[in-house]
């Protein structure tokens, strides 16, 4: 199973690097100058719903996934890539190797100093001169023209075909290898009136196309960040107001609340809106003025650190993405080896049966024979459509057996334990 895909961009200095940190517990480096971040760092973090076991009011035993709490967590990829500057589409800064980074992004979070403590290129400014919506307008332009430099170099010989139909596969073969999709420069041509026109009539809306393009494919959410910074309070609702999806958010808060969780001093679950502290815990000053800074600044004012926050809407917002449970036995709601609700699959809303089949294995899609709907036990076809924390039968027709989506063991990694930084218990 593909992972959904999440990009970090936005200029250095912004606290990009602290965010994927505090996400994914991955140690990486930190620094108060640009370009701290060369090379993209990977890793593993996780988007959280309610998870469907309290509704059956079963204790389930989650394989590719974790439950906390009646909270899944299921593992998304998550890349923090260089910073971006100005020009970075004509190869100032890291320029196009930042981009080049992106291309398998399904969205993207854009992390802004919401403060205004940094200048366009992430150098030191003083806190609220800088304008954070300036931002956010140039990393989009230098995403909208770097996908432009490439979309052009073809652009001229495509709009001469006389077919549409050529045409339309053309560009589509053009932009496959950016993790654009067939639905997405469709969808982009109809909303300009394009879609089914001739080719001619497309040479003279490019820049739209780009536009609406980038939007469709590469969505992007806004992290305003560093909001325990006075400065940040009027420059969220700037940001708000000039049109972005925007989510509040102290990254560094966050690495601390998990970095505490880790050691066993507090009780902390990401995407909490508050945390315990363990009885006996070996708490020092510093430490304990940071937790009351945090509960008082962050917490208090916002409600939880944002981070949590920001993946859940970048992929159930955004991606408008959803839970299903697809399960082996119906009546148990195991797999083969008697996992109860083994895992949790993200699929898009409209999703069908037969959608889910292939996201689990290849196979199972091309053999797929029916569904059986768990909760409202209705046997359902290939097109039904799924609903969120749907629990899933897939009935499939082997080369040589029937089988079920839990009878592909290979392809699920077991996950053990909580996510990094959380000191609940497993369920």
């Amino acid at each position: 199973m593909e992972q959904v895909s999440i990009g970090l961009i936005g200029k250095p200095n912004s606290g990009k690097s602290t965010f994927f940190s505090a996400a994914t517990m991955v140690d990486v480096a930190i620094a108060n100058y640009p370009f701290t971040t060369i090379e993209p760092n990977v890793g593993v973090a996780y988007v959280s719903s309610p998870c469907v076991c309290r509704e059956l009011g079963v204790r389930d035993d989650p394989v590719n996934s974790m439950c906390l709490g009646g909270i899944r967590y299921v593992p998304v990829k998550l890349i923090d890539v260089a910073g971006l500057i100005p020009g970075a589409s004509r190869g100032l800064g890291l320029g196009n190797k930042f981009l080049d980074d992106l291309r398998r992004a399904d969205v993207i979070i854009h992390v802004v100093d919401a403060s205004g403590s940094t200048d366009e290129e992430g150098r030191a400014v003083e806190p609220g001169s800088h304008d954070p919506v300036r931002d956010v307008e140039f990393v989009v332009r230098e995403y909208e023209l770097w996908m432009r430099g490439i979309i052009e170099r073809d652009w001229a010989r495509i709009t001469r075909m006389t077919s549409s139909r050529e045409a339309l596969e053309e560009l589509e073969g053009r932009l496959s290898g950016l993790g654009i999709t067939s639905r997405d420069v469709r969808e982009a041509l109809d909303r300009l009136g394009l879609l089914g026109k001739s080719p001619y009539g497309w040479s003279d809306h490019l820049e739209e196309f780009v536009r609406e393009l980038r939007a469709i494919a590469k969505p992007m959410l806004i992290a305003a960040n560093k909001v325990d910074v006075p400065t940040a309070r009027g420059n969220l609702e700037r940001l708000r107001a000039a049109g972005f999806e925007v989510v509040p958010t102290s990254a560094l808060s966050e690495l601390i609340l998990r970095k505490a969780a880790r050691q066993g001093l507090i009780h902390y679950r990401p995407g909490d809106g508050d945390f315990e502290v363990v009885e006996g815990a070996d708490i020092g000053p510093d430490q304990e003025r940071a937790l009351n800074y945090i509960r008082e600044r962050v917490l208090g004012v916002y409600g939880n650190t944002g981070v949590q926050q920001a993946l859940d809407r970048a992929v159930f917002g955004l991606l408008d993405m959803m839970l299903v449970y697809p399960v082996e036995d119906e009546e148990r709601l195991t797999d083969k080896d008697g996992h109860v609700l083994p895992d949790a699959y993200l699929v898009r809303r409209g999703a069908t049966a037969r959608d889910l089949a292939y996201r689990v294995h290849t196979e199972l899609g091309e053999t797929f024979l029916y569904a059986i709907d768990v909760k409202r036990k209705a046997r359902v076809g290939a097109d039904h459509q799924l609903h969120e924390n749907d629990v899933i039968k897939i009935v499939a027709a082997a080369r040589r057996k029937r089988c079920s989506a839990a009878a592909w063991p290979e392809i699920r990694r077991p996950i053990a334990g909580a996510p990094r930084g959380s000191s609940s218990p497993r369920r």
